[in-house]
């Protein structure tokens, strides 16, 4: 690692409506020294929050921020006020989707941001926003090298049964195929078992719930297979996208009812999931609340557990049994009812939870009993962003680390 005194590195990792960055020492490791957070980009009541490493606030605000760059400006002059950016000497982006081409770390050069740009309309919910994080870091630190994290990389080496549709063998081979997204979570859960004992990712199926929502099957550390497909829209019921879906009904939307492409985007991808089934919210809490009384809300969750429920099932078929499933991401790390209903008949593959434990979020939620080992974790796709970056940062060489963009 490298061991120039005080250098740091800056974690950028953008959502559809949010930002998130981490300041890394990166003296033996990458170390976090400070948080920052913006929320409802793009709304009258934007939120800025900067918290120390021992998540004490240093910094908040509420204020209209029109778009991701005018979030990241608010962010970076803030630390540039305080000094805390005086070291830095590297900046890592998280990105969503790299396509057939990028399957590993790459610096960041004017040929990966037309080629990124070219990808934007497979995910427009991320790929425009992490691409006016990377022009809004290049005019305030020009010298600066910046990486690129990719999401898809994870699954980059999964088997072509995996990865090829039942199309035409030409559109494969022009880039149309299953390619896998939260690849920077699941490498995290990966290692951070690993750390605890190397057994529990033999057999590993990760769930991954939020707003955006996933699922894996995990071999030895490798990915196998994965829900999200080609856009990040195909799998579980999610916040506002609809997951899996016939075909034939897109095309009945367009032939029939006259809906174009951006309107079938929205629908799929706005105005689904738990929002359009529910008609109430795209939140897991809010629908939670009104259970009791609202059979919509009701019908909502349940589609969301029984889709999750069905995936960890074919999921354990293709690993030839399961070793572990991990739940991470807002809901999975704190949705006791969510979790439990996901789990329920599954004792046949060997989930055994225990009530209590589910309950408090312990990091291990099954039973002593259960042949398969439950957990709960949370998951770091910043630090993942810091070490992929370092890495690149240390082949590079210490000596070109304040020099020029790569």
């Amino acid at each position: 690692m490298t061991d120039a005194t005080g250098a740091q590195l800056l974690t950028i990792n953008t959502g559809s409506s949010s930002l998130k960055t981490v300041l890394y020492a990166t003296c033996g490791t990458a170390a976090p020294i400070l948080r920052a957070q913006v929320n409802r980009i793009g709304a009258a009541d934007s939120r800025v929050r900067i918290t120390g490493a021992d998540g004490g606030v240093q910094f908040e605000r509420e204020a209209a921020l029109a778009d991701h760059a005018a979030a990241l400006e608010t962010v970076l002059d803030r630390l540039v006020r305080n000094g805390a950016l005086a070291s830095l000497q590297g900046i890592g982006h998280r990105i969503v989707h790299g396509g057939a081409r990028y399957r590993a770390p790459q610096w960041i050069t004017p040929a990966l941001v037309d080629a990124l740009r070219a990808l934007a309309p497979l995910d427009p919910d991320h790929l425009p926003q992490a691409l006016s994080g990377i022009d809004t870091i290049g005019r305030r630190f020009p010298d600066l090298p910046q990486a690129a994290c990719f999401d898809t990389a994870f699954h980059a080496d999964m088997p072509p049964r995996a990865q090829m549709y039942a199309l035409p063998r030409r559109y494969y081979d022009a880039g149309i195929r299953h390619f896998g997204f939260h690849g920077l979570s699941y490498e995290y859960i990966v290692a951070a078992l690993r750390e605890r004992e190397p057994a529990l990712v033999g057999r590993l199926i990760v769930a991954h719930l939020g707003n955006g929502a996933s699922v894996a099957a995990i071999r030895n550390g490798r990915s196998i297979d994965t829900s999200m497909g080609y856009t990040p829209v195909a799998g579980l019921v999610m916040s506002t996208r609809c997951g899996d879906i016939d075909p034939g009904v897109l095309l009945d939307l367009a032939q029939q009812r006259g809906m174009d492409a951006a309107a079938l985007n929205r629908l799929i991808n706005h105005e689904s999931g738990l929002l359009g089934v529910s008609e109430r919210s795209a939140d897991m809490r809010d629908l939670l609340d009104n259970e009791p009384s609202d059979p919509k809300a009701a019908e909502a969750i349940d589609m969301f557990c029984y889709r999750a429920h069905k995936y960890i099932g074919a999921y354990a078929a293709a690993l030839g049994g399961l070793d572990t499933l991990v739940f991470t991401g807002g809901i999975g790390e704190h949705a006791a009812p969510i979790r439990e209903r996901i789990c329920a008949d599954l004792e046949f593959l060997g989930v055994r939870l225990d009530a209590a434990r589910n309950r408090a979020a312990a990091a291990v939620i099954s039973s002593d009993q259960s042949p398969v080992q439950v957990r709960v974790m949370e998951t770091d796709e910043n630090l993942m962003i810091a070490r992929h970056t370092l890495e690149l940062m240390n082949a590079k060489g210490n000596a070109d680390l304040s020099g020029h963009s790569p």
